[in-house]
């Protein structure tokens, strides 16, 4: 049986970014089908029924005993940010292929169906609307306006649809799919310290903070570099630097806030050229989402006071909103009772499970990350670690998918 580490080499050699570093393997791209085209290829071979849903949602389905019912789900995704790692996503498309492997040599009776979930676009990375794919599912985003997206090269989401054999005129909220959910589970890599400096290799997560992405287009005047005075610039890109320090220092002042920018598009971006706008995207987070939406409120005034200062229109626009989450509390009960070693833990990251919450009932687990460090090449899970999650999602699965009692596996 081919472990979590085995799954995750087979994939080491897709969408690696030379430039980068580490991997981009962005949703909707010839990249992210060959990702596709693996796991299905992996699912077949463990004779799990495959579909692909009018959102663009991968289901794969284990039900041996041919029982009726709703079913559990655990899955991921499979794109990244640019330049990302190699675990966000896929972590938890290979431990779900090795949990129900391990379910299977178990000889685990089944009451209910099993599906792994690969959902696509979760980190947004090529339309800006980062878990497009659940959101469409749960009716979190209309699908007029996600049909009007564009990626960097023009292309509408609908373009993009259509030519990865979708049709546009059927994506949007499915209530029969939520329906036949009992309850879904999501295994990702921790994305922070919290399990190193415990020394334990798997948690239990507890909540997801308030986040959102918002653009900030500031007009100036474009002109030449040489022959225009300083005092005579309207420079958005001046602009873009003040506003940026101090929405550094607004977020500073708010206690558990975080604000980052993480992207800028000057244009017509030259050397030698003033430009004429410029775009950068950000992104806030805190624990409350009341708290969020006032550091935003404030972050939207500095912006426009900023920009009048520096002779530029500065406008903000909201391209997504979550509301904090608190993961359901009876699965998580049924999660602490199947695995009394977790700890619980709270995330600052979003995830599909944070956005099919309000319709089902979603858990997570993390699994520990050593470096701390996510979203980037420098990201990591230990191998050993790895099959601890993979055991212990199968433990979760099969506790909530058979009946009769079972002793958890402790970590080792």
């Amino acid at each position: 049986m081919t472990g979590v580490a085995g799954l995750l080499g087979e994939i080491a050699g897709i969408g690696r970014d030379s430039a980068r570093g580490g991997y981009s393997r962005q949703g909707y791209s010839r990249t992210e089908t060959e990702l596709r085209e693996w796991f299905v290829a992996h699912a077949e071979r463990r004779g799990l029924d495959v579909r692909r849903d009018r959102n663009g949602i991968t289901w794969a389905r284990w039900n041996p005993a041919s029982v009726d019912g709703k079913a559990i789900v655990t899955g991921s995704h499979l794109d990244s940010v640019p330049g990302g790692g190699g675990y966000d996503g896929p972590l938890g498309v290979a431990s779900a292929l090795v949990a129900i492997d391990l379910l299977a040599a178990r000889g685990v009776r089944l009451n209910r169906p099993i599906d792994v979930a690969v959902f696509p676009e979760e980190e947004g990375s090529r339309f800006g609307l980062a878990c497009l794919g659940s959101r469409l599912a749960a009716g979190a985003v209309d699908p007029s306006r996600a049909l009007a997206l564009r990626d960097d090269a023009g292309d509408t989401f609908a373009d993009v649809l259509r030519r990865d054999g979708l049709d546009p005129a059927h994506i949007g909220a499915d209530h029969e799919l939520l329906e036949s959910i009992e309850a879904f589970v999501e295994l990702h890599v921790e994305q922070g310290r919290g399990l190193i400096d415990i020394g334990q290799p798997v948690a239990i997560g507890a909540s997801i903070l308030a986040h959102g992405r918002w653009r900030i287009t500031i007009d100036g005047q474009g002109n030449h570099a040489g022959t225009t005075l300083m005092s005579d610039r309207h420079d958005p890109m001046v602009a873009a630097s003040r506003m940026i320090v101090e929405i550094r220092d607004a977020a500073c002042a708010v206690y558990d806030a975080r604000a980052t920018v993480g992207r800028l598009v000057p244009v017509p971006s030259g050397t030698n050229v003033i430009a004429s706008r410029v775009s950068f995207w950000l992104d806030v987070r805190h624990p409350d989402t009341a708290v969020t939406a006032s550091l935003v409120s404030r972050i939207r005034d500095l912006v426009a006071r900023v920009g009048a200062e520096e002779g530029c229109v500065a406008t903000t626009t909201e391209e997504s909103l979550s509301p904090t989450v608190h993961f359901d509390a009876g699965l998580r009960s049924t999660l602490r009772a199947t695995l009394p070693y977790a700890v619980e833990l709270g995330t600052g990251a979003g995830h599909d499970a944070g956005i099919l919450a309000e319709h089902i009932p979603t858990a997570m687990l993390f699994v520990r990350n050593p470096t701390g460090i996510s979203h980037s090449p420098e990201e990591l899970v230990e191998d050993a670690d790895a099959e601890i999650g993979a055991a212990q999602l199968a433990d979760v699965l099969a506790a909530l998918a058979s009946p009769g009692p079972r002793a958890p596996h402790p970590p080792t």
